[in-house]
């Protein structure tokens, strides 16, 4: 699902509130959640998932092509965990 198909099953489901103000609220939503994992706290939404970052050190890296020697910088990553009721839900329980 992308973020359009989210904006307009919400819309379909909430006859009440105008698609500009759906879009608003999911926009928003996404926003806080990156600006969060910018500012390196976590993010927990229960029953689904934490987002958080993880630092990755600096390595030495190869060049899949030929095969040298790469310096690959330290840099953060995101990271995601699936809560217990996401993975129950998957699994069929």
């Amino acid at each position: 699902m992308i973020r359009s198909e989210l904006i307009q099953k919400i819309a379909e489901e909430n006859p009440h509130l105008y698609q500009r103000d759906v879009e608003r609220i999911v926009n928003t939503i996404f926003d806080e959640i990156t600006n969060a994992m910018a500012r390196g706290d976590r993010v927990e939404l229960r029953g689904f998932g934490a987002f958080s970052v993880k630092q990755r050190d600096a390595r030495l890296g190869r060049n899949p092509r030929t095969g040298e020697a790469v310096d690959v910088e330290e840099k953060c990553v995101p990271f995601f965990k699936t809560g217990k009721l996401l993975r129950d839900r998957l699994n069929g329980k």
